[in-house]
């Protein structure tokens, strides 16, 4: 067998014979081709370009590290869960799509709230006008989750859930819906996003400041370990960190820094790793650079796997395991040319399941535009299945390990992460980090040069930079009717006069006091809350009598 040092030797006769000719006669595109990372791309690669210890690097699908994917069969057995994220105006008109959906083969609902809900308010509210139900659904109280789950069966199809600061509360929401449905909570398959660290980055649904905030993040860890052990009581998402112009590394690193941060507020709070980490779960975001975004994916795994072995002590390999949902990268998406946007949503859907994603959402052509419309909704859909289907790109786990230039991008994707995980534990973590504004100055610069490029002609875009055409603007679109938020409102009216409201002001003050003591369970008395009608803006107001608001400190 010819030895690597042999092979780098015939490395360097081709690039100064065969390939310095070629060159001279036929220039590339540019001196340097590098990733949306700053990692230049050789020339060629070679097994002397990648160094590979196989039992310590990659070793086996569902064995320690966890590089080639996180179960053993991966999707020989079963195919990713399809979880197209959607979710506008009423419960009634999200439950039709969901219907549609579940009737047309996606196997697991994904949840988009309107940003009153995100950030606690109810549709009446004054800070709510005009916003309700426009970026999602409008979810106020029990009687409107009610009706978005109806004729769902939630011992069945599992929900991912859109939610940060008031996650506790939608989930008290769910189980309160999953009795009425006679289904165990024991039993319930979902995931709230729940983590908040990512919205003082970069996304900015926040409500309380950081410590009640985390202590709302463990306080679910516990409840869920003792009652819901099937639930994911966290999806610590990158998606949105990159969506706010990160580079491929930032993601791995800024998310991984994220979930450091919660392990270790879990841990302070009493729990064992081994209790809560298996419950843990990621969201990533899947963009255009193919083989970057698949390496991405091996080296997050890797990463994680050694963090929680050798940093925290798991014992448990579930503990090590990064599980993680994936969406195709909206920021890629172009409002010129929107069919392109198949193109481009297909590229990133085959980068996730190469990467061993759990779960997978494709984002429809016309969202630059607009929220997807039922037509578009179902071309994103289909993309899944034609690759799940079609490609025999599911018939084998890791189909790409071994590929000189996949296995030398994760190495060095999982090194630059390192570096900046060695430099965020400098600062004292990410929530200082973020203080600190190191994060969010990396990301600013990151996009800006992103910008830059484009604007440049450096980075092509098809249909903005280059191969421009004159087109008619999209007409079918989806728009939300005006009305929504008086049919809202008059709803919220009719639920707080048909309830029991001196039992209502009871609770809230039982509420107020278990959150003034902070050794105090606060799930209990959300899911008490909501089953009496209590509605999600009311919770939130006993919150935040109690916590306060967030003010982020400006920084420079």
């Amino acid at each position: 067998m010819m030895s690597e040092a042999t092979i780098a030797d015939l490395k360097r006769t081709w690039l100064q014979t065969t390939r310095k000719k070629f060159v001279a006669r036929t220039p590339e595109r540019a001196a340097e081709l590098t990733t949306s990372s700053g990692i230049v791309v050789d020339p060629l690669y070679t097994p002397a370009d990648v160094q590979i210890d196989y039992p310590k690097d990659l070793g086996f699908p569902g064995e320690y590290p966890f590089t080639r994917g996180i179960y053993p069969s991966m999707y020989r057995g079963r195919h990713w869960t399809m979880r197209q994220y959607a979710g506008f105006a009423t419960a009634e008109e999200s439950n039709a799509r969901y219907r549609y959906l579940l009737q047309q083969g996606q196997t697991g609902l994904s949840v988009a709230f309107d940003l009153p809900t995100q950030i606690g308010y109810d549709a009446d509210h004054p800070l709510a006008d005009g916003e309700v139900g426009k970026v999602g659904v409008s979810i106020s109280s029990l009687a409107d989750m009610e009706t978005l789950l109806a004729q769902i069966p939630l011992d069945k199809v599992s929900i991912s859930m859109t939610i940060n600061a008031p996650a506790s509360i939608l989930l008290a929401m769910v189980i309160a819906v999953a009795k009425k449905q006679g289904a165990p909570v024991s039993e319930l398959r979902g995931t709230v996003q729940n983590d908040i660290l990512k919205e003082y980055t970069a996304r900015g649904t926040y409500i309380f400041p950081p410590a009640p905030s985390m202590r709302l993040i463990t306080d679910l860890f516990a409840f869920c370990g003792r009652e819901a052990p099937k639930w994911n009581t966290i999806s610590i998402s990158g998606y949105h960190i990159r969506e706010a112009g990160s580079t491929a590394v930032q993601e791995v690193a800024f998310t991984l820094a994220d979930g450091i941060d919660y392990v270790e507020a879990a841990l302070a709070a009493g729990l064992d790793v081994d209790e809560f980490a298996g419950q843990l779960s990621f969201f990533f975001n899947a963009h255009n650079n193919f083989l970057e975004e698949i390496a991405k994916f091996r080296a997050a795994r890797r990463l994680w796997a050694s963090i929680m072995r050798e940093r925290f002590g798991a014992k448990d390999p579930k503990s090590w395991q990064l599980r993680f949902h994936t969406q195709t990268g909206g920021s890629t998406l172009t409002a010129q040319q929107p069919d392109a946007n198949v193109v481009r949503v297909t590229i990133q859907a085959l980068a996730a399941i190469l990467g061993g994603t759990q779960s997978l959402h494709t984002n429809s052509k016309d969202e630059a535009l607009a929220l997807p419309s039922q037509h578009a909704v179902e071309i994103a859909l289909r993309t899944q299945q034609v690759i799940a289907y079609e490609s025999g790109v599911a018939d084998a786990p890791d189909p790409l390990a071994g590929s000189y230039m996949i296995e030398a991008l994760t190495n060095e994707i999982e090194q630059r992460a390192r570096a900046y995980l060695d430099k965020i534990a400098a600062m004292g973590g990410a929530l200082r980090a973020i203080e600190q504004g190191f994060m969010q100055r990396e990301i600013q610069e990151a996009a800006y040069r992103t910008l830059r490029a484009i604007e440049n002609s450096e980075q092509v875009v098809v249909g903005v930079n280059r191969f421009v055409t004159d087109e008619a603007p999209m007409a079918d679109i989806l728009r939300v009717d005006p009305s929504v938020q008086a049919n809202q409102c008059r709803r919220l009216a009719e639920l707080r006069a048909g309830r029991d409201n001196d039992k209502v002001k009871a609770l809230l003050a039982q509420l107020e006091a278990a959150a003034r003591d902070p050794h105090a369970a606060l799930m209990p008395h959300f899911v008490e809350c909501v089953e009496n009608y209590i509605t999600l803006g009311e919770i939130c107001g006993a919150l935040r009598q109690v916590f306060g608001e967030y003010r982020p400190e400006s920084w420079v």
